[in-house]
C-alpha cells in the first residue's frame, strides 16, 4: 500500500495516536480528514498541519455518521483509506459495585460497533478506488485480558476478531490492524501512560507496515505479548497485567 498521494479519513484524529498518524501522513503528502468531538482541538490541528480537513463528528451517533458519509462522498470522492482510531476506555476493576454494564456499553459502542457501522457505510466508496485500505486501531489487550481496563480489553478483542473476518471478506481491499502497547497519551494516563511509548512510534510503525503490507502490526511490546500468548496464554496474561 502506498504511503503518499492517498486521501485518508482518521477518526479521533485530533489527539494522541490519531494526531500522530495524521501528522505523519500529512508530511507524506496525503490529503487527511480528521474527525473528533472537540472543535477547539480540531481547529488547532487543521491550522498546524497542511492538507488536513477537520470535521466535527461523534462516531457513536448514526445521524452524525450519516452526515459524515455524505460530506466525504461529496467532497472527497477519491477517499481510499479509513483509519478507525476513535476510542473510549474506563480504568476500573470488576466488582459487584463497578457498574461494569454501563461502562462496557459505552466502550463497545465506541471501540467496536461504531467501527462496524462506519466501515460498512464507507465500503462502497473505498471499493471504487484502484487501491484502498482499512486500518483498525486495536491494542495489545486484544491478546490478553486486563484487570485494569477489563471491558475496554474485551471491546478490543472483539475488534481484533472482526478485523480478521473483514480481511478475509473484502479483498482486494487491504485490511490492517494496528496493535499498540501502552502509549504515552492523555487517553492512557489513568493506567500509567507516562511509562508508555510515544505516539509517534506507533505512527511510524503504521507507515512501515503499509509499505510492507504487514497486516497485523505488533508495535513495541505487543510483539512480546503475542509471542508469549502463542506459547503460554497464562504467561501472556500475567506479563501484561504486571506491566499495567
Amino acid at each position: 500500500m502506498k504511503t503518499s498521494g492517498n486521501t485518508v479519513l482518521i477518526t479521533g484524529g485530533s489527539a494522541g495516536i490519531g494526531l500522530a498518524i495524521a501528522t505523519a501522513l500529512s508530511r507524506q503528502h496525503n490529503q487527511v480528514i480528521i474527525t473528533g468531538r472537540n472543535q477547539e482541538r480540531l481547529d488547532t490541528v487543521s491550522r498546524q498541519l497542511s492538507n488536513v480537513t477537520a470535521i466535527n463528528c461523534d462516531v457513536t451517533s448514526e445521524k452524525a455518521v450519516n452526515q459524515l458519509i455524505k460530506t466525504v462522498t461529496t467532497d472527497f470522492p477519491q477517499l481510499n483509506m479509513l483509519i478507525n482510531n476513535a476510542g473510549h476506555a474506563v480504568a476500573y476493576e470488576l466488582s459487584a459495585s463497578a457498574n461494569a454494564f454501563e461502562k462496557a456499553a459505552d466502550e463497545m459502542l465506541t471501540n467496536y460497533l461504531s467501527v462496524i457501522q462506519l466501515t460498512e457505510k464507507l465500503l462502497p466508496l473505498l471499493s471504487r478506488q484502484e487501491e484502498a485500505a482499512l486500518v483498525n486501531v486495536s491494542s495489545v489487550v486484544a491478546f490478553a485480558a486486563s484487570k485494569r481496563v477489563p471491558t475496554y480489553a474485551a471491546s478490543k478483542a472483539a475488534l481484533h476478531s472482526y478485523t480478521q473476518a473483514l480481511r478475509m471478506s473484502v479483498a482486494p481491499l487491504h485490511v490492517f490492524e494496528l496493535m499498540p502497547p501502552l502509549v504515552n497519551t492523555h487517553f492512557s494516563r489513568e493506567i500509567g501512560g507516562s511509562k508508555g511509548i510515544p505516539p509517534e512510534q506507533v505512527a511510524e510503525a503504521l507507515l512501515d507496515a503499509l509499505v510492507a503490507n504487514d497486516y497485523e502490526i505488533h508495535v513495541g511490546d505487543t510483539e512480546k505479548i503475542y509471542q508469549l500468548m502463542r506459547s503460554s496464554p497464562a504467561s501472556a496474561l500475567q506479563a501484561l497485567n504486571s506491566n499495567l
